[in-house]
């Protein structure tokens, strides 16, 4: 099952990320309706100081078995997507870390402008309230819950963006790509450095995902994790 999931993420990037919306998503959706009323610690795992609510976890699972149901064909165990999420969710909580480490954050400035590009609040190409109102009330929110908790998932992209923005291929690894491409390409030149700069793309893509891992793990190794099994 892990290996299905793995190989849908990467012949289906859209899958992934589609996923890691639905995850942030449930994650808003949670926060906004149980985050600021329980009263007592109710908690399926902990990363550090931070920790995943019961709640939070059901509705990611829920919303992540539905879309796997509804968009990738085969059989899943519970285990599997358990699993699947808590990962997902704790993953999230790590960036978190690491943005607060970096001493990152989103100004007032930057959450509206992502908040009036996004198309699910658009009409006719424009940001439209009537809209941004109904789905906030809808989720049984209100402006300034949503708003804080989507401000959480633009700092945590931020974080991955920061790394990101620091790696780069050297000599070395550009002198690779271009001998792939004199060994793939010997047609036009055109053709030759369109593929040139596609095998660039490809290699600067593998090495940042390497780096974003790299980070995350050192981040996990230094963040005391707990997850309680038997309320998953």
């Amino acid at each position: 099952m892990i290996k299905l999931l793995r190989e849908s993420a990467r012949k289906y990037p859209w899958i992934l990320k589609s996923i890691m919306g639905v995850l942030a998503i449930a994650f808003i959706i949670t926060m906004g309706w149980w985050g600021f009323s329980e009263q007592e610690p109710d908690h399926v795992a902990t990363v550090g100081d931070l920790s995943v609510s019961r709640d939070e976890y059901r509705r990611a699972y829920e919303s992540t078995l539905r879309y796997y149901r509804e968009n990738v064909k085969g059989e899943f165990k519970e285990e599997t997507i358990k699993d699947f999420v808590i990962d997902g969710l704790i993953e999230s909580k790590l960036w978190t870390i690491a943005a607060e480490d970096m001493g990152l954050s989103i100004s007032p400035e930057e959450l509206r402008d992502d908040l009036t590009r996004r198309e699910e609040f658009q009409r006719n190409g424009k940001f439209d309230q009537d809209l941004y109102r109904r789905f906030v009330q809808l989720n049984r929110m209100t402006p300034a819950h949503f708003e804080a908790m989507h401000s959480m998932e633009l700092l945590r992209n931020k974080a991955r963006l920061v790394i990101l923005d620091s790696v780069a291929l050297t000599p070395a690894e550009v002198a690779e790509a271009e001998a792939l491409v004199a060994h793939q390409a010997k047609d036009e030149k055109a053709e030759g450095a369109a593929a040139r700069d596609r095998i660039l793309q490809d290699f600067l893509f593998q090495k940042q995902q390497r780096a974003l891992m790299a980070f995350r793990e050192a981040v996990r190794a230094k963040t005391p994790i707990k997850i309680r099994k038997e309320l998953l």
